[in-house]
């Protein structure tokens, strides 16, 4: 017969079970005369510092007093040993609540659904302070800048290694991913709480402007970002949307803008009236996203707006004058059809299940879709090129087995330079052939464009098939490889990971800002 010490207790709180001395003891060890015991707020019945006789085969019997404490006074419970030893635990273990009553399978799958237009509190995991941290974040945020800037400029030429990284896709990786990591360690940015909804503050997250959207609802319930004390901040957001401010106050078939431009102008004079924010660097710290066609053009009434903001916008076009190379931001379009799903049906085929050489399909407007079709459609077994994509053809192929079945995938611009074909043919891994006249492409900043895409100019395109046969099939290997590894910086996550579309646009106004601080040498 073995002998155990062991400190347990049978509890009760208002008639409910609370724990159970079973769990504490091996399958083969039975008790008998436990009493259950009253717990109230302030005090604790426990069986502590009991003998019980025990063997494997016999009944087991309690000895033993039964003292009054607390319920801090226990130390952990070690894990029991073997039956064929004689083992001292702690005199006491700690209670472990069970509640008696569980929610139903159908509570318990209504609260796991998320809506994703809703904020979702996304829990961070604790994080180890060290030495450099606590000396970043002791500097002001002008100083913080400079110190960035200058990391920025003297980093390292080598990289280290990094597995979610794919060098050939980024013109510099090493100096992306040193910008990154003190985008990680020092960036805050202020969102201003002014401006009413749906204008402000309501993200819109489907259709083909949606990357507006998906950024406004991360950024707002972003935790390592965000601060709720503007001192702290070295940017400043402006949350609203062009997309609903479109809707809100645009006149249908009115071919008026300029309301919505004069509502922006009035906006921004509040701020710069209510804060001194806007005042002290006129505008160079703050920043927009916007992916509608005409986000350019609802600010033209406010200069500082249109000329020092950071803006970050779908219509990247320099040749109107608004959008400002190597300071503003290309923000991707992305299509997204279902919110609760923002990642279905990502992925392609192989090259070999790849049959057609290049596919466009989509509505005739702008000026270079017209002129594709003129030269292309139905010219070229290789070339299935459609306006709209026919209900024959639809029936048997749709559009997204089109792109998933094709080697290039044509992106010409429609009204503006942008199209959402672009980061279509990157989601079914499909290489994109950019046809649009001074645009500027997404994260240009950072990613190299020439491993995974080809840019076509307008007047080329009736030697468009010359072309793309033209590139050995080495070269589109290569380019079709790039396009799956560069796919996961253009993916909205409902809950962001590193390197992802959402981090990659904060990064690009991150990285703007800190292009626009001057150094003083010496």
């Amino acid at each position: 017969m073995e002998k155990i010490h062991i400190g347990c207790r049978l509890l009760r709180r208002n008639g409910g079970l609370i724990t159970d001395l079973y769990s504490l003891l091996p399958s083969n060890v039975q008790l008998v005369s436990l009493p259950p015991l009253t717990l109230t707020p302030s005090s604790y019945n426990i069986f502590e510092n009991t003998s019980y006789n025990i063997s494997s085969n016999t009944t087991s019997h309690i000895k033993g007093n039964l003292p009054m404490t607390t319920l801090e006074h226990f130390p952990p419970l070690t894990s029991l040993h073997s039956l064929n030893s004689t083992t001292m635990l702690p005199p006491s273990a700690p209670v472990v609540e069970v509640r008696a009553e569980q929610k139903s399978r159908r509570q318990r799958r209504n609260t796991t659904r998320q809506d994703p237009s809703k904020p979702m509190i996304v829990p961070q995991q604790p994080r180890v302070v060290t030495p450099w941290q606590r000396h970043v974040w002791s500097l002001r945020p002008d100083e913080a800048l400079v110190y960035a800037r200058k990391e920025i400029d003297n980093s390292s030429p080598v990289l280290a290694n990094d597995p979610d990284l794919y060098a050939p896709v980024f013109r510099n990786v090493s100096l992306f991913r040193r910008s990154y990591e003190l985008m990680e360690s020092i960036l805050k940015v202020y969102i201003y709480p002014d401006g009413r909804r749906p204008i402000f503050h309501t993200p819109q997250l489907m259709g083909i402007y949606a990357s507006e959207g998906w950024f406004m609802k991360l950024m707002e319930e972003n935790r390592q970002f965000v601060t709720r004390d503007p001192a702290r901040a070295h940017l400043f957001y402006l949350p609203y949307s062009a997309r609903q401010l479109q809707h809100a106050l645009y006149v249908p078939n009115s071919h008026n803008i300029k309301p919505l431009s004069i509502f922006l102008r009035n906006y921004v004079k509040m701020l710069a009236a209510k804060y001194p924010f806007w005042n002290r660097t006129r505008g160079t710290d703050h920043f927009l996203v916007a992916c509608h066609d005409w986000g350019p053009y609802t600010l033209t009434q406010h200069a500082e707006l249109t000329k020092n903001t950071i803006k970050a916008l779908c219509n990247a076009d320099v040749s109107e004058g608004i959008f400002v190379a190597q300071k503003d931001v290309s923000l991707p379009e992305t299509t997204i059809r279902r919110p609760r799903k923002p990642l279905r049906n990502i992925g392609g085929k192989r090259v070999s299940q790849r049959p057609i050489l290049a596919f466009f399909a989509g509505n005739m407007h702008g000026r270079v879709r017209p002129k594709l079709l003129q030269y292309w459609r139905d010219k070229d077994e290789d070339m299935k090129i459609y306006g709209p994509l026919p209900n024959r053809i639809s029936r048997k192929m749709s559009y997204i087995e089109h792109m998933k079945s094709s080697r290039f995938c044509l992106c010409p611009m429609g009204y503006e330079v942008n199209s959402p074909r672009i980061i279509e043919a990157i989601y079914y891994e499909c290489v994109p052939v950019i046809i649009a006249d001074n645009f500027v492409l997404p994260l240009n900043e950072v990613l190299d464009w020439s491993t995974f895409s080809v840019v076509v100019a307008e007047k080329d395109i009736p030697n468009l098939k010359k072309i793309l046969t033209a590139i050995p099939l080495r070269r589109y290997l290569s380019m079709q490889t790039n396009v799956k590894m560069v796919q996961k910086h253009f993916l909205w996550n409902p809950r962001p990971v590193k390197y992802d579309l959402f981090h990659m646009i904060l990064h690009s106004i991150w990285f703007s800002r800190l292009n626009q601080i001057q150094i003083q040498q010496g």
